[in-house]
């Protein structure tokens, strides 16, 4: 298989950047996306050019390290697919390809296809934990859980906060990510001493960091690889105001 590639190149966060064409020959339908970036980079050392720089880690579609558009679409083309994950057998050969970092002002771009997604970290740090004493893992029966909800904090939990859907919404806004981050422990007994303390906290911080408002479009949702739901926006949009009554009212937000 034979592609063209329209690739963004930014030495640093302060060069201007730009596309840059690159052919790429014999690459193998089993391949995936980013092994084809391999051959790519290997095929630019022997020439003396910089390799393309990318993220990645595990390369299981589990760590969220990966990804940027191609062709307009965050992770490609492929529903519920990493760009890890995601085989050249999808495509077909003479393709060509545009690609290019996460779209958003609260990403700055480092290098490359490299984005800074610390402003996701910062948002879990405001209120991604519990208040569980610390010490021998508890008895697992000790806490009650029922299934239903059980099932609805692992489909949260799922978020591999890899920014797909901020870098797929046209406003660049983060609630799908933040939501899910929320969600994952407003929805469990372990995490209800901060539920509503949680929700304001982090919605806030999402805010201080610059993204944009959530205005239901869907992309986020579309394009996340562990298919997170907007039923979770809902879910913490509710708490944050819950947050924001009880605070006007006095009434210690843990109650």
């Amino acid at each position: 298989m034979n592609l063209t590639l329209h690739v963004w190149r930014q030495k640093s966060p302060a060069d201007e950047g730009r596309m840059v064409q690159y052919e790429v020959r014999d690459v193998t339908e089993h391949a995936s996306f980013l092994e084809m970036l391999d051959i790519l980079n290997e095929q630019l050392a022997e020439r003396g050019e910089e390799p393309v720089a990318f993220e990645h880690d595990c390369r299981e579609g589990i760590c969220g390290s990966c990804g940027f558009m191609i062709n307009g679409e965050a992770h490609g083309p492929m529903p519920a697919t990493t760009v890890c994950q995601l085989h050249m057998r999808h495509f077909k050969n003479g393709d060509v390809l545009h690609v290019e970092p996460w779209r958003s002002k609260a990403f700055p771009v480092v290098k490359d296809l490299v984005v800074n997604r610390g402003a996701f970290d910062r948002i879990v740090q405001a209120g991604g934990f519990i208040s569980l004493a610390t010490g021998s893992a508890p008895e697992a029966n000790l806490i009650p859980v029922p299934k239903p909800l059980a099932d609805r904090a692992f489909d949260a939990a799922e978020c591999i906060g890899c920014g797909a859907c901020v870098a797929q919404c046209p406003n660049g806004a983060a609630q799908l990510f933040t939501s899910a981050k929320v969600s994952h422990l407003n929805l469990l007994p372990q995490g209800q001493p901060e539920r509503y303390d949680r929700a304001l906290s982090m919605v806030e911080a999402m805010e201080k960091e610059g993204f944009g408002s959530c205005s239901n479009y869907g992309e986020c949702e579309a394009v996340c690889p562990k298919e997170i739901s907007l039923d979770f926006i809902a879910k913490m949009n509710g708490d944050y105001l819950k947050a924001k009554s009880k605070g006007d009212l006095k009434v210690p937000l843990s109650t």
